[in-house]
């Protein structure tokens, strides 16, 4: 008992030094006075707070990490800030944030009557097709705002305040301002950015538990997973095996979705050094190929019906064919590409969407050998 007594004494200093607080006050640029009740937190991760009536605020149980620190409030720019949260607490001092400045006179608000058809796509695109999905709701879609092209049939959507999504499947409530959708069916591309927040939901024991077990799941084989994995060397280890594709246009290629490359697999796994650089920024790391890398992950299988990249007579695992918009994809140590443009998942990845979307700071459950 004394020992055990004695071990716990020497964990709680050690435990105390990983709290890590973020401080400061939100003033008003144009005549410095506090700005009470501003949204502060670390975009897609599960740290915020609101500013007090001082404009003072308090971000607690930081884990080590590369952020970006946000202050979000109606009637003000979004702040932005980048930060490399370590062991010791953080002061960001007084920070001004800019009002912004509305021309009333040019706004026009008159209704869509194709509105609800625009959501049912964006929502199926936004939230993805999976068994999490359809357990998602948006709480206020009225904050959406679309844009539709009829010639292209390309939709874009904003958000002119933070979406709300009650995620049952995993457990959590996401605050989401979207800045950027942008669904082309033609070419089958889809891109979206924006900022967000996530808090736990409030269940029972036996939902917590469940919760827990389907986040490890959305975890394993995911993005975050393969870039976590190559920055500690460990991508062997946890079950990830990566490929060379070569892939060229198809000249006889006439539209459509299939046969648009002629495309060849290097049956020969390969190294990490092959794909992955160090850069002189700490905490920064890339990933970048001439062609096209093909991820398999070993431990998690596809049903033939999913829509997912399955081809080569590879065995029946979750794959995503990687390629490549500029020479490098940048990845910080939480897993998160920070230049998402240069990256294009095709497969496993590419179907995942915000139902399967975990915090920046999720950490799994270590399994037992």
């Amino acid at each position: 008992m004394r020992k055990s007594l004695l071990l716990l004494l020497l964990l709680i200093p050690a435990y105390c030094m990983a709290q890590v607080k973020i401080t400061g006050k939100v003033i008003n640029m144009t005549d410095t006075r506090a700005v009470p009740n501003a949204s502060v937190f670390l975009n897609n991760a599960q740290v915020g707070n609101k500013t007090a009536d001082d404009g003072t605020f308090t971000l607690s149980n930081v884990k080590p990490g590369k952020y970006d620190f946000i202050i979000s409030i109606v009637g003000y720019e979004t702040y932005t800030y980048s930060l490399q949260a370590g062991s010791t607490n953080i002061n960001l001092g007084t920070i001004s944030i800019i009002p912004k400045t509305f021309q009333l006179n040019e706004v026009k608000i008159r209704p869509d009557p194709n509105r609800e058809k625009y959501y049912a796509i964006f929502r199926q695109q936004f939230l993805g097709y999976s068994d999490n999905a359809a357990k998602c709701t948006i709480l206020n879609s009225d904050v959406l705002d679309f844009d539709y092209d009829e010639a292209t049939r390309i939709l874009k959507a904003t958000s002119h305040d933070f979406l709300e999504i009650e995620n049952k499947a995993l457990g959590y409530k996401i605050r989401y301002k979207l800045t950027n959708f942008n669904y082309n069916p033609a070419k089958a591309m889809l891109y979206y950015e924006g900022i967000s927040n996530f808090e736990v939901l409030k269940g029972t024991e036996k939902q917590k538990r469940k919760w827990r077990k389907e986040r490890q799941s959305a975890y394993l084989g995911s993005y975050m997973h393969f870039y976590r994995s190559a920055i500690k060397d460990s991508l062997t280890q946890e079950n990830f095996v990566v490929m060379r594709l070569i892939r060229k246009p198809n000249p006889n290629y006439h539209g459509g979705l299939n046969n648009k490359y002629l495309q060849s697999l290097v049956n020969k796994p390969l190294d990490r050094a092959d794909f992955f650089k160090l850069t002189d920024q700490e905490g920064l790391f890339a990933i970048g190929f001439t062609d096209c890398l093909y991820v398999m992950y070993t431990k998690k299988g596809r049903a033939p019906s999913d829509n997912t990249v399955q081809a080569f007579n590879m065995p029946n695992n979750a794959t995503t064919i990687i390629s490549f918009d500029e020479q490098y994809a940048f990845f910080d140590n939480n897993g998160i590409v920070a230049n998402p443009h240069s990256v294009i998942y095709e497969g496993d990845w590419g179907i995942s969407r915000v139902a399967e979307m975990l915090p920046v700071d999720y950490e799994p459950v270590v399994e037992k050998k």
